[in-house]
């Protein structure tokens, strides 16, 4: 979550006429995250969030995320839920972009994750991709493989030499080994701490969906691997691996084929999120309200992960 776009009081007091969700009190900006624009709203029937949609998401896949969270909400599963418009459309638009109102969840980030936040959260993984299975659409992957290498291309000019070796080596190796037949579905695609709120130390809900997407399912538990089982010094911590699969595992049962192709997963995640943050921060915004993630700690973690011999060593 972040902001990007600024709607002034006004305007938000006659976009939230579309709901029935009582008169406006007071606004406040969310500083947390990268993508969308996004506001605590305060109203005179509650709290709420209210989004606007930036640029990165693309408005042909609303219809895909705004389901996508009213099947999980109906499902029991602790995300925002979308506030119904009194048109009956799926979103509206607010300063030229745009927006949807959500239920609020009472919670916050964690600062200090344990090895039983990272059960907890891999348990929830295994949960949401066993809700989802009902969930008939279908959202290809905008930033897989291919598309990584897309955007190396955007960022070579402005790295070392050094560098460049380095990654085309890891896309060399990783066009080479990449898993081809493994169970898929939706995944989340972006469960990192800030994405998980946290109340009275149990998982309350799992926000930002917008990267959603099909794909395989161990390259989810790969991302939240790699999102929570670093300590702050960029040390792999195997309690935290072993309990965050162990969590996933007691839930929905990975398979010798998933676990064999984790490896290999770890790294392409870890590349992935090397290359968005590089990218973001060759490209910032000026004047947003948005925190620029440090690219080198997934470097850190691609490094990490190239050194790694067996499975074991992860404490799977």
């Amino acid at each position: 979550m972040a902001v990007y776009t600024y709607p002034t009081q006004k305007e938000i007091k006659h976009f939230i006429q579309e709901y029935a969700i009582g008169q406006l009190d007071s606004v406040e900006p969310i500083m947390n995250g990268v993508d969308n624009s996004n506001f605590i709203i305060h109203t005179s029937s509650g709290t709420f969030i209210l989004t606007l949609y930036e640029e990165r998401i693309d408005e042909n896949d609303l219809p895909f995320f705004i389901e996508l969270l009213q099947h999980l909400s109906l499902n029991k599963l602790s995300c925002p839920q979308p506030i119904p418009r009194n048109d009956g459309k799926l979103y509206g638009f607010l300063s030229k972009r745009p927006a949807n109102i959500f239920s609020y969840i009472k919670g916050s980030f964690l600062n200090d994750i344990t090895d039983i936040h990272c059960e907890e959260v891999g348990s929830a993984l295994a949960l949401m991709h066993q809700k989802i299975k009902s969930f008939q659409s279908y959202r290809k992957n905008t930033l897989s493989l291919p598309d990584w290498k897309i955007l190396w291309k955007k960022c070579f000019d402005k790295v070392d030499v050094n560098l460049k070796k380095e990654i085309d080596s890891e896309f060399h190796f990783l066009e080479q080994f990449w898993p081809k037949n493994l169970p898929t579905g939706i995944i989340h695609a972006d469960l990192f701490p800030d994405n998980v709120l946290f109340h009275n130390n149990r998982i309350a809900g799992l926000i930002d969906f917008y990267f959603a997407c099909n794909d395989f399912l161990m390259y989810d538990l790969s991302i939240c691997i790699n999102a929570w089982c670093f300590d702050k010094n960029a040390t792999y911590n195997h309690f935290k691996g072993h309990a965050i699969f162990n969590g996933y595992d007691r839930v929905q049962k990975i398979s010798e084929n998933e676990l064999l192709a984790l490896p290999i997963l770890l790294r392409g995640a870890a590349l992935r999120f090397f290359l968005t943050r590089l990218y973001d921060s060759q490209n910032i915004q000026y004047g947003a309200l948005a925190i620029t993630k440090d690219p080198m700690e997934y470097l850190c973690k691609i490094r990490f992960h190239k050194t790694m011999s067996s499975i074991s060593q992860y404490g799977f």
